[in-house]
């Protein structure tokens, strides 16, 4: 086995797991789970069958991932996000055949207690606040807070707000370097990194995290 299951955790048969992934405390991964390489799946993590799960995933304490959730590479879920299939769910009423999908692009970020609406997709490093509730699609980049979550700015790919673009609309992240842009497209704003490839992972020289107190203030 090229994974490791503590153990006080169950892994069902018929469930996929990648190379290097972790399996922590009192976790239980359903049959019929695709779960890629070097994940991290924290205390007390439910992962449901018909769930697909890219690599380099972490999960923290406390979440519950659905049938119907697919979570693309170098996603973060914080400890306690809920995660929802169903709209309108009745004990009484079987909607086993109508779960909705769920999608979480590359590198997006759910922060602690938040709570993302089934069916809805959130975008390439977008970043929900801790305990936003978030209820419709969220653009590439985007920071949402609150409930329900409203969009309050841009978010690099480092986790920074960007801030004062230039006359091109250029905003550079203060720990990478990496430079962004804002475009318009029917009259819809959109950021774009214009220095990586946004379907890959960032270069190891710039994965290595620096922490800039002025700027998490």
């Amino acid at each position: 086995m090229d994974y490791f299951v503590h153990e006080s955790s169950y892994v069902d048969e018929g469930a996929e797991i990648g190379k290097g992934t972790q399996i922590w405390h009192f976790s239980h991964v359903l049959s019929g789970a695709k779960i890629g390489e070097r994940c991290s799946f924290g205390q007390n993590v439910s992962v449901a069958g018909g769930t697909v799960i890219g690599n380099n995933v972490k999960v923290q304490n406390n979440v519950s991932i659905y049938e119907g959730t697919i979570i693309e590479d170098d996603v973060f879920l914080g400890p306690s996000c809920v995660l929802t299939n169903v709209t309108n769910p009745r004990s009484q009423v079987l909607r086993r055949s109508l779960y909705e999908t769920t999608l979480l692009h590359r590198g997006c970020s759910i922060g602690a207690n938040a709570t993302v609406v089934c069916g809805i997709t959130i975008g390439r490093y977008a970043f929900i606040a801790a305990g936003a509730v978030v209820a419709k699609d969220v653009p590439d980049y985007a920071l949402m807070v609150g409930v329900p979550a409203r969009q309050k700015g841009w978010m690099s790919r480092h986790g920074h707000l960007l801030k004062n673009p230039d006359a091109d609309g250029v905003l550079i992240c203060p720990e990478s370097g990496l430079r962004f842009r804002i475009s318009v497209n029917d009259g819809t704003q959109r950021l774009s990194c214009l220095d990586l490839d946004e379907d890959a992972p960032l270069p190891l020289e710039l994965a290595e995290g620096k922490i800039f107190y002025d700027e998490l203030k």
